[in-house]
């Protein structure tokens, strides 16, 4: 092969493909301007310097399947080296329990390519990179910005009139250009030396510099645009063809078959024969390696199908679907193009492939798929329920530039559901909403069942956020008189969602079995079983999964549950001590549902990222947003984010230090010795009333509220509330002997650990008291780990306050344990690991990758003094020791 020209783009090129180091490059240009052969240039040289050379090819027809890109990747690299198999088994089987992120798999596709490098170096070509569908060239794109550590090369042409997700990469790029003059006529005249001088003119004058239009327009003349001109040459071609050759081209075309190796893999797709004659009229190609038959061009393929009639392509596809019948994604693709009249066969196909779609973060694609479901439904009362699914799905996957199913396809019902859940979420008028969907379920009590059930959440959410007694009477109510209607499911959310003193007992098991498999439920049930367990205060369990899979939903997915996920992951990282984490999570949220006008979410967020900085000392930030969010949210009646700034300002005071003031705060949250109905933070504050009431000499008030949280049986309630409540009643207790028993439940609860600030504010009293009666050894233990905690967490003031407790009795604060310092996450890992896993069996238990395992450890043992696994074991040993002296 020889490249006339490109002398720059050929050198630069080549320098990549020879450098011994991790390299990317991507090409760019217009159709037809030669990327290909630079590619295919870059594959030879790569081989004769002994490199293995993977090549992909995007396909337009394959844009949507997810993961599509990367089967052809990871199939031609099989078999995998075990550490990468459990993480990138979830692209090549379809039904993976524990859909990863972008980060995860490209973590995994770095390990893969880094171990396969190891022994030869490796050049990756990615051709038609605009036609690869976003999840892959998302993990294209993670692997070549962080590919320089690697000796991997990747190679990525794309077309510059088509947009991709490689626009933002953020990787090197090179930009192809027509031929300079003099080497279109060198092109020109070295394919076609015997043109006419007119001719040569024309061409010349018509191909601007394109090679290809340089090598297929002399036997063309005519004055139309240059695509036009080559589909028109390609079609005279195509047309000359007899029919069964041209039916082999169009279900080639249709189903993907790339313009270059690399396009197979494991999916089974139709292999066209008998095509000798599109071989030798120039349309296809034969690999000399592999023999495989290949398109000449992106255009012939886009040429075969515009020329066919409706009938021929339908017909093509109805072949197809048969071909794909154990692959659904395609088949339903397939047969969504095939169907002119209603067939209920298609559409059961389409649907079921929708489901899978958005269990694998492909809503958006599954909004068109339920669309086109319901326009094949043969039954009426189908039809309505797949168009009312699809307009539900829009409005959770909604975000801009996003597709809605037409107006004369839309279900009204659903479309009010949509209609109130987006009026509410953006501008949080919970009345409105709630007498909205009291009276559309009113409407629908002999309707659909779905829709019923979608606007039975859809009334608990505003509820939620209501936080008034009066609105959950009402809907307590109506679902009472819905009987049947109301699903297990709808009962978890309306049990814990409202007031988990009132109804939430009984529901931790009913919890634990609905989320039993997480993979195979739709986001937006994840995100409300999510919020249920946060309510019951277990959500730490299913934090693993909720940080896996939302950037999936961000991404490609329902961008609505995505960002609810990222409340939940930063409400958890709060509770469990990861604070500096819990910030970096409130930012990246607020800036989301800032972007799609979620302002309700924003408030929201922007409280909880207040209730971070009163926590940590930082009053003017924490009373700027306070003020903020509570004069917004306080005129819509949003009693759920109003209760969150009572608190901000109640915790604001206390890190101050004025206790009148916090315990004004306190009571006007709740009253000492109750629990106001259906206010979240009347429960969730039971330490801060009793301390703030302790330290303005209000013990009676303080003993009151302890005894209240006992009779109201927050023991068993949920493992925070049990924490708390025992704690309350060490601190109020009258004997020393009821005092220590307490402590003693209270410090060796199993949830301890899991809400480090609560345990070490109840570790600081216990010190306290222990100083009192002169019991200083055990003391100074236990206010030296309090402090730790404090620092670790950036609690400053109640550090400053277990500090000056040990200066009282002569000690001086100690350095933070290294314990401490160690994220939840990190201390999962350690622990783990100290126990004797090795990284693959430890990532198997925690869903991570062993490289994610290794990176973890990386940072786990310089903070505790470690480089060996036996030393860490000690260190993990020590802490346990330390831990059970203290208790």
């Amino acid at each position: 092969m020889v490249i006339i020209g490109r002398d720059r783009e050929r050198a630069e090129i080549s320098d990549m493909v020879t450098s011994t180091t991790g390299r990317v490059l991507v090409v760019r240009g217009e159709a037809g301007v030669g990327k290909s052969a630079l590619l295919e240039e870059a594959a030879e040289l790569a081989v004769r310097d002994g490199q293995l050379v993977s090549r992909i090819t995007g396909v337009e027809v394959e844009s949507e399947l997810p993961y599509s890109g990367l089967h052809q990747f990871l199939y031609q690299l099989l078999p995998l080296h075990d550490d990468s198999r459990t993480v990138l088994d979830a692209v090549t089987r379809p039904r993976a329990d524990a859909p990863p992120t972008v980060m995860t798999l490209g973590i995994a596709m770095l390990d893969l390519l880094s171990d396969i490098a190891a022994r030869r170096p490796v050049l990756v070509i990615l051709d038609d990179g605009q036609w690869l569908d976003d999840s892959s060239a998302d993990v294209f794109g993670f692997v070549g910005r962080r590919i320089g550590g690697v000796p991997v090369k990747l190679l990525v042409a794309v077309r510059d009139e088509v947009g991709s997700r490689f626009d933002t990469a953020v990787l090197p790029e090179i930009s192809i250009g027509p031929l300079a003059d003099e080497d279109a006529v060198r092109l020109l005249d070295q394919h076609h030396p015997a043109l006419a001088e007119r001719v040569r003119e024309w061409v010349l004058d018509q191909a601007l510099g394109n090679p290809l239009a340089l090598l297929e327009l002399p036997s063309q003349a005519g004055p139309a645009g240059l695509p036009r001109k080559l589909h028109h040459l390609y079609g005279s071609r195509i047309a000359a063809l007899s029919a069964p050759a041209r039916m082999e081209l169009l279900m080639g075309a249709l189903d993907g078959v790339g313009t270059r190796p690399g396009d197979g893999g494991p999916t089974r797709r139709h292999r066209m024969r008998n095509v000798d004659e599109a071989v030798a009229s120039g349309l296809l190609d034969t690999e000399p390696i592999t023999g495989d038959i290949t398109f000449r061009h992106p255009l012939v393929r886009s040429s075969v199908v515009q020329l066919a009639s409706p009938e021929q392509r339908r017909a093509a596809h109805r072949a197809l679907a048969e071909v794909h019948r154990d692959d659904l994604e395609r088949r339903a693709r397939h047969l969504a193009a095939a169907c002119v009249e209603p067939d209920e066969e298609a559409a059961q196909v389409l649907e079921a492939a929708a489901d899978s779609a958005i269990r694998r973060g492909g809503a958006t694609t599954a909004v068109g798929w339920l669309t086109r479901a319901a326009e094949l439904s043969e039954d009426a009362a189908e039809q309505a329920r797949r168009r009312s699914y699809a307009t539900f799905l829009s409005g959770y996957a909604a975000r801009p530039g996003s597709e809605l199913p037409p107006a004369h396809l839309t279900s009204a019902p659903d479309a009010t559901v949509n209609a109130i859940h987006q009026a509410f979420f953006e501008d949080g008028d919970v009345r409105a909403a709630h007498r909205q969907a009291m009276a559309a379920i009113e409407r629908l009590r002999g309707g659909s069942a779905e829709t019923l059930a979608r606007l039975q959440v859809l009334l608990l959410a505003v509820n939620q956020y209501a936080a008034d007694p009066a609105m959950w009477n009402e809907t307590h109510g109506m679902l009472a008189s819905l009987g049947a209607l109301v699903t297990e499911q709808t009962q978890i959310y309306s049990n814990t969602w409202s007031d988990v003193i009132l109804h939430g007992r009984g529901w931790a098991g009913p919890l634990e079995q609905a989320a039993a498999n997480l993979p195979d439920l739709e986001p937006w049930d994840v995100t409300r079983l999510a919020t249920a367990a946060y309510h019951l205060d277990v959500l730490s369990q299913y934090r693993p999964h909720l940080e896996r899979v939302v950037d999936r939903e961000l991404a490609t997915g329902t961008v609505f549950s995505g960002m609810l996920m990222l409340t939940m992951i930063l409400l958890d990282q709060l509770g469990s001590g990861d604070w500096d984490a819990a910030e970096r999570t409130g930012e990246r949220a607020l800036a989301l549902e800032i972007e799609h006008g979620r302002q309700l979410l924003a408030y929201q967020t922007r409280a909880h990222l207040a209730q971070l900085a009163a926590l940590r000392g930082q009053i003017d930030r924490a009373l700027e947003l306070r003020a903020e969010v509570d004069a917004w949210a306080r005129p819509r009646g949003v009693g759920f984010v109003t209760g969150l700034t009572d608190s901000i300002a109640m915790t604001a005071a206390l890190s101050s230090g004025d206790y009148e003031a916090a315990y004004r705060h306190a009571v006007g949250i709740t009253t000492p010795g109750t629990f106001r109905p259906y206010c979240g933070p009347a429960s969730r504050t039971l330490l801060d009333l009793v301390e703030a009431a302790l330290h303005t000499g209000r013990t009676a008030q303080a003993r009151r509220h302890a005894l209240a949280a006992r009779d109201a049986g927050f023991a068993g309630l949920s493992p925070r509330l049990a924490l708390t409540c025992y704690g309350a009643l060490a601190m109020t207790a009258d004997s020393d002997r009821e005092a220590a028993e307490m402590f003693e439940r209270a410090i060796s609860h199993p949830a301890a650990a899991r809400f480090p600030f609560e345990s070490a504010r109840i570790e600081l009293a216990h010190g306290i008291r222990l100083r009192h009666t002169r019991e200083r050894p055990a003391a100074q233990s236990l206010l030296a780990h309090a402090a730790g905690t404090f620092e670790r967490l950036g609690a400053a003031a109640w550090a400053e306050r277990a500090g000056a407790e040990l200066r009282i009795i002569g000690a001086a604060p100690p350095a933070a344990d290294p314990y401490t310092s160690l994220t939840w996450q990190e201390q999962r890992i350690a622990d783990l690991a100290a126990s004797g896993l090795t990284n693959k069996e430890i990532g198997a238990r925690l869903r991570l990758s062993p490289r994610t395992v290794s990176s973890h450890l990386y940072r786990v043992f310089p903070k505790l003094g470690v480089t060996t696994r036996a030393a860490l074991r000690d260190a993990m040993n020590r802490h346990d020791r330390v831990t059970a002296s203290k208790d």
